[in-house]
């Protein structure tokens, strides 16, 4: 590049030219390795995404990390902590706390019993259970701290279930937690959960937010700020994990935990515990910091206890068996995510949706591709015309015309209202299952259908959504979240598809408020249960909009990244670029908001009030955030 195109190009002074700078100067540093890393990254992840990230790092490295002005802003601080202390509760529980211990390091004990003595709620009980080979005067030493500890040494090593249950058996307590021998509470954890309890006395299971820590000389790191219980997200990870309290009665009434299942005994617990619980409350806090060592599970890449991750597989398939759910469970896309595969019963006709007006060429993509890929036999394709005028379309009608599993359908008025077509659809239509699905799609997942027919058939099931590329292979939907962007939004837009968004949660099964109705199924008796969709969202939100109806009702909407397409977004339709087009598009934004403005206001509930609305790659808040 000439000296001259490039000043023109890039003005010195300019941001890009400033990172280019920077850039140039860790290039002539770089060692081989990273070079091939780099090199690598391009090849699987693209450029735009390897540019991203190194301009990130470049940025980052003079930044305070996001989570630390998190920090900043809504850690407690000391006169906070004083004023929980002199807080006289109506209820008063005692929490008892588990702790399996095996050879535990002696700093990492010292730092728990601290913390403990630190809470700013007072009547808990530490319940230890040490099958250490050999005892350590030590530890015993550091219980006699404080009479709420209780030690006890038995010797023998009956693993981590095992030694859990032993512990239980010395609790007193009304309500009983799990804690790691190397992990900490933070002062305000039982405080938290002793207030949520007070303001709903009929909660059964507690569980909070989380974060990793190494050692307490260093900044916390990787902040997991979870959604409301979720039991499909459940089923693809165990992100409840820590801090889990559940009322003693139902924990006793479950058994404990079970040796079976070690490495996953946690994951055991708390999807049995949810098959029981009537009341699951999530505090969105960070009230526990997770030890990172050589090791834990926490460690990053999860290889230190590759056991953990066969054991919840056997978790999950034993509960499908005992709520009476037919499946196969296997690893999801990353370490300690699963995907189930729910049989389909019997043979269900499907009936396939395409809205059409013009781009014959569009179409043929989206209709020869599930034509040509479709695995699943029981299925219709109706291409509902509305109000074409190119001669090439009517041409690719009689084509099609000739295809057994190919329809068209007249929609018989001029104005375009989506909500209208596809209830036009539904009503002439005789298929159990509906799918929509935009003409500017293209299949990419053969047994699309057996995914989502099989997921759909349960009873708390009313829609499914899937994951959704641009042509550049970039995500365009991996689900909504109500609230982001002043309404609702698509997240982890623009994120390439082998680069994993916020805790995975891309590429993992997942309940949510909404998904897109580019593609997207629910059963025929879902559309006559709600009423349909709403006619007066004529373009916009008619899916959030009826994502919401489907909830409210009381059934789940489903996200299934494993089911996916290319979407050449709004090609067919257009943009709303127009004066009439920008009115209509407000008009619709005000009556999504005298609808749905109480949701909206709670926040969505699969979402996370500490996760920035003016992002949609769950970006953290940098502020204090009212709770």
């Amino acid at each position: 590049m000439s000296v001259r195109l490039r000043d023109k190009l890039f003005p010195e002074g300019g941001k890009v030219r400033k990172i280019l700078r920077k850039i140039n100067r860790i290039i002539h540093g770089l060692k081989p390795s990273t070079i091939i890393k780099f090199l690598k990254s391009i090849k699987n992840e693209g450029w735009k995404n390897t540019w991203n990230k190194a301009k990130d790092n470049i940025q980052n490295g003079t930044k305070i990390p996001p989570y630390e002005i998190w920090m900043k802003f809504n850690d407690p601080t000391k006169e906070e902590l004083e004023e929980q202390r002199k807080t006289k509760f109506k209820l008063n529980p005692k929490i008892s706390i588990l702790v399996p211990m095996y050879n535990t390091p002696i700093n990492f004990f010292n730092e728990l019993v601290q913390y403990m003595i630190n809470q700013t709620y007072t009547n808990w009980e530490l319940c230890l259970e040490d099958g250490s080979p050999e005892k350590n005067k030590k530890i015993e030493e550091i219980c006699k701290k404080d009479n709420r500890i209780k030690y006890n040494y038995t010797g023998k090593n009956l693993g981590i279930s095992g030694n859990t249950n032993e512990a239980l058996k010395n609790a007193t307590g009304d309500y009983i937690a799990l804690l790691d021998h190397d992990d900490l509470l933070t002062a305000n954890c039982l405080y938290e959960v002793v207030k949520a309890i007070n303001e709903d006395p009929s909660i059964e299971f507690i569980y909070t937010d989380e974060d990793k820590i190494t050692t307490t000389d260093k900044p916390r790191f990787d902040p997991h700020f979870k959604p409301d219980f979720a039991i499909d997200t459940l089923r693809s990870n165990n992100y409840i994990c820590h801090f889990s309290v559940f009322r003693k009665d139902l924990m006793e009434k479950l058994g404990g935990e079970r040796s079976k299942y070690d490495g996953a005994q946690d994951y055991d617990i708390i999807i049995r515990m949810a098959e029981i619980a009537k009341n699951i409350k999530h505090i969105p806090k960070i009230l526990y910091h997770w030890r990172v060592h050589e090791l834990s599970t926490a460690k990053a890449g999860g290889d230190a206890k590759p056991y953990a991750f066969e054991a919840g597989i056997t978790v999950l398939q034993d509960h499908l068996e005992r709520v009476g759910l037919e499946g196969e469970v296997s690893h999801g896309t990353t370490l300690g995510t699963y995907k189930i595969d729910y049989k389909v019963k019997e043979n269900p006709k499907v009936t396939i949706l395409i809205p059409n007006c013009n781009e014959a060429k569009t179409l043929k993509t989206c209709i020869d591709s599930v034509l040509k890929l479709t695995t699943y036999k029981n299925y219709e394709i109706i291409v509902i015309e509305n109000n074409s005028t190119e001669k090439s379309i009517f041409d690719y009608y009689k084509e099609l015309e000739k295809e057994e599993k190919v329809k068209i359908l007249y929609y018989p008025e001029k104005e375009f209202n989506y909500s209208k077509i596809i209830n036009f659809g539904v009503k002439n239509t005789d298929g159990e299952y509906i799918v929509q699905l935009n003409n500017d799609t293209k299949l990419l997942t053969p047994d699309w259908l057996e995914k989502m027919v099989g997921m759909n058939q349960r009873d708390d099931v009313g829609a499914i959504g899937v994951k959704l590329y641009y042509p550049d292979g970039t995500i365009q939907h991996a689900g909504t979240i109500i609230g982001i962007y002043g309404v609702a939004g698509h997240v982890f837009k623009g994120l390439y598809k082998k680069v994993h968004g916020y805790f995975a949660r891309d590429s993992h099964i997942q309940n949510l408020s909404a998904v897109t109705a580019a593609c997207m199924m629910a059963k025929r008796s879902v559309y006559e249960e709600v009423g349909y969709m709403d006619e007066e969202f004529a373009v916009a939100f008619n899916d959030i909009d009826f994502c919401l109806k489907i909830i409210q009702s009381g059934k789940l909407i489903i996200y299934n990244p494993f089911v996916e397409l290319t979407h050449y977004e709004s090609k067919s339709r257009g943009y709303d670029d127009t004066p009439e087009k920008k009115k209509r598009f407000q008009k619709e934004i005000d009556l999504f908001y005298k609808k749905w403005g109480d949701y909206k206001k709670k926040g969505d509930p699969y979402y996370n009030i500490n996760l920035r609305l003016d992002s949609d790659q769950f970006d953290i808040k940098q502020e204090k955030v009212q709770q």
